[in-house]
């Protein structure tokens, strides 16, 4: 099947019923333990309130962050970060194509245009073989990450939750994985010494966006309303595999033969490769924002690095000898 196809299938299911992440969870029986969390929505802020910080996008195939976290990063861009987009498959198994190696030539020129479009300064591909991630060391993983943690001097990640259930693509929950392991020991003096003979310094990420396709712990809703029509935008340059591609056009084309119109789909390709992005392959966004009073949101599950309370008395009351 291709992604396109299951997240077409999927998202449109999910347009019907509010998705299972938004409510409580709950163990069942008596005395069971309920897990509740607040929401935090975090609201467009004028201004660059966050010059100087660095993100990192990180994703297995070339459709994860424009699809989970795009309106995200491009908000945080906005507000003054510096985005990369890191790629870690060879996106070989999905799209469509002539031959693998072609498949994996159309998605990387799909992805740089991602990156381009999401206002990144640049896309990194770490190439590890598509649906077989698994096979792979993770430690081997963790390390490349942790060299460009300390590179990039990255203070934010966007990935998929290494906690996020019934996630069942290898390539998705070892990324993950890596990503939460290199996350903390990015920071360590003691970790991978040798980067510092070549002038790097330990330097990890002080915060993540955890998002996921299925049900997790969420306790951040990202107002991305004023986003969502760039996000169409980046996700439309994934045409290789992504969920939108030319599913618009051909929609219309359908239609037509039948002697139908959509009104949604106006009058040309272009826009109805737009509208059909916006409506039908992002509605997730649309759904699970009205919970929060929002046109459209991402979730996450949101994790900082807790500051040392030494530190933070320090700064506000060590006063001159």
């Amino acid at each position: 099947m291709q992604r396109r196809d299951f997240f077409h299938s999927s998202l449109l299911a999910g347009m019907m019923q509010e998705p299972p992440i938004e409510r409580e969870y709950q163990s069942g029986g008596t005395g069971g333990v309920a897990y509740q969390t607040d929401v935090t929505v975090e609201r467009p802020v004028a201004g660059k309130p966050h010059r100087g910080k660095v993100l990192a996008a990180i994703q297995p195939h070339c459709d994860d962050i424009p699809i989970f976290a795009g309106g995200t990063v491009l908000k945080l861009i906005d507000e003054g970060y510096t985005g990369y987009l890191i790629t870690l498959s060879d996106d070989s198994m999905a799209g469509e194509g002539a031959s693998i190696g072609d498949i994996v030539l159309k998605n990387e020129r799909d992805t740089k245009a991602v990156g381009e479009r999401l206002g990144c300064k640049e896309s990194f591909f770490l190439n590890y073989p598509n649906h077989n991630m698994d096979a792979w060391p993770l430690i081997e993983i963790r390390s490349r990450l942790i060299f460009l943690f300390r590179l990039l001097k990255v203070d934010t990640v966007l990935v998929y939750d290494p906690s996020g259930l019934y996630e069942r693509n290898p390539d998705h929950y070892v990324t993950a994985r890596a990503v939460e392991s290199a996350f903390w020991m990015a920071s360590s003096e003691w970790d991978y010494p040798e980067h510092f003979r070549a002038g790097l310094t330990a330097h990890g990420p002080k915060d993540a966006y955890y998002f996921s396709r299925g049900p997790q712990l969420v306790n951040r809703a990202v107002d991305i309303s004023d986003y969502i029509d760039a996000k169409v935008h980046a996700n439309l340059a994934n045409v290789t595999q992504g969920p939108a591609g030319n599913q618009g056009a051909k929609l219309r084309a359908k239609l037509a033969a039948q002697g139908k119109r959509l009104p949604l789909l106006g009058s040309d390709d272009e826009t109805a490769n737009r509208q059909y992005t916006k409506y039908f392959a992002l509605s997730r966004d649309r759904t699970r924002a009205k919970a929060h009073g929002l046109r459209y949101a991402e979730l996450f599950h949101y994790v900082s690095r807790d500051e040392s309370p030494v530190e933070e008395y320090v700064a506000k009351n060590a006063v001159p000898l």
